[in-house]
């Protein structure tokens, strides 16, 4: 049985601030830093051959605490935009509860959550499956295909694309999937990369 292991990065200092990141270069908090341990221990047993992860540096951060908590710093690493987080255009920086107090929760969490409307200037999550799961077909299915257990470390909406892929969920459903800071989703398929078992840790 094939393995494929998606988690989320680290909290970092934006989300600690409750502000909106999406592409800019935040490092992780020392909170964030502080659960490196507790986030490896969720991966120690599973047998990891490659890590692809995004150029942002709090996935990149992640990526590295992880693999040296877990004395696997020589595993090769991936790093590829396609990964990024969603752009938040004009929203980032901002604090998210001054946002839904100026344009109301709910199209706030159509921004954050749903499938094909994008916050002013920025990406939909339909924009960032667009080059999210791509990447995914032409890379870390060719390594899952070789046998390979894959690793990737990255940010929500990047992550919420390819769950929203591996698991088949509908526009109007993906809406719902959350993963947490440190979040690890382990799925177990079959040859023909047919999902057969999944797990969140």
């Amino acid at each position: 049985m094939l393995r494929l292991l998606l988690l989320r990065h680290l909290q970092s200092q934006w989300n600690k601030e409750n502000r909106f990141t999406g592409w800019t270069d935040i490092p992780l908090s020392k909170e964030g830093i502080a659960s490196t341990e507790e986030t490896a221990s969720k991966l120690r047993g599973f047998k990891i051959d490659k890590v692809y992860t995004s150029p942002l540096i709090r996935n990149k951060e992640t990526v590295t605490l992880v693999l040296k908590s877990l004395g696997k710093e020589d595993l090769p690493v991936v790093i590829d935009k396609a990964l990024d987080e969603r752009n938040y255009g004009k929203l980032q920086g901002l604090n998210k509860d001054e946002i839904k107090k100026k344009y109301g929760e709910e199209k706030v969490r159509l921004w954050r959550r749903g499938w094909n409307v994008a916050p002013p200037g920025g990406e939909s999550l339909k924009d960032v499956f667009a080059r999210t799961t791509p990447f995914y077909q032409q890379y870390v299915e060719k390594e899952l295909k070789e046998g390979k257990n894959v690793l990737i470390v990255a940010s929500h909406n990047s992550l919420r694309a390819l769950i929203k892929h591996i698991e088949k969920i509908s526009d109007n459903d993906i809406i719902n999937v959350e993963m947490g800071y440190g979040e690890l989703r382990v799925y177990e398929l079959d040859k023909s990369l047919n999902l057969k078992d999944k797990k969140i840790i």
